[in-house]
């Protein structure tokens, strides 16, 4: 037991000291032997959890894919209102990528060109910011002549711009910078939902 809970903390701190670098870094220029120092382990412990990079930079992945699964089952529609989970979500991803590393790095790691075959997370939004959108449509909640299709289109490019530009400045993810952009937007989206 001891053994496992051991095993179970170094590779959390691998993943997080990967994501670290990975952050900071890029994949490309990365390397192992910085990411076990980070972590505070041997090369060789790396290589017992992880064979390669790119299994690390999965994992990283993975952690960011499972933390957005959990944001969005938290969101329920509130009284049906699919919009207002769609909100909700966006307040709660920008807080997560403000405060979480492996989160900001799992989805950094999607669109780094250095590195393929990841899951990525960003995907995983659009998809579901899609569903979330048509399901408005289909439901009468969007503004007249607005689209699910188009709506999908600018709610997840403001809000990977978001992710991307907090990456180099945490003010893009405050409360009050979302707040405003959902002031902007859903008046075009839909006349019936308040930020």
């Amino acid at each position: 037991m001891v053994q496992q809970e051991r095993a179970r903390r170094t590779r959390t701190s691998l993943i997080h000291a990967a994501a670290e670098v990975f952050a900071q870094e890029g994949y490309a220029p990365a390397s192992l032997t910085t990411i076990s120092r980070r972590a505070g382990v041997s090369n060789g412990a790396l290589h017992f959890h992880f064979a390669n990079k790119q299994m690390l930079a999965q994992a990283v992945e993975d952690e960011a894919v499972a933390s957005l699964a959990r944001i969005i089952s938290d969101v329920q529609p509130a009284g049906g209102c699919v919009l207002q989970a769609l909100v909700d979500a966006t307040y709660a991803l920008m807080s997560r990528l403000a405060d979480d590393i492996v989160v900001r790095a799992g989805f950094g790691l999607g669109s780094d060109r250095a590195r393929t075959g990841g899951c990525g997370p960003r995907q995983d939004w659009e998809r579901w910011v899609g569903e979330m959108l048509r399901l408005a449509e289909q439901e009468g909640r969007l503004a007249e002549g607005v689209s699910g299709h188009s709506a999908t289109h600018a709610v997840v490019a403001t809000t990977v711009g978001l992710e991307v530009l907090g990456g180099d400045d945490p003010q893009w993810l405050t409360r009050r910078r979302i707040a405003g952009i959902w002031e902007l937007l859903l008046p075009h989206l839909s006349p019936e939902i308040r930020t």
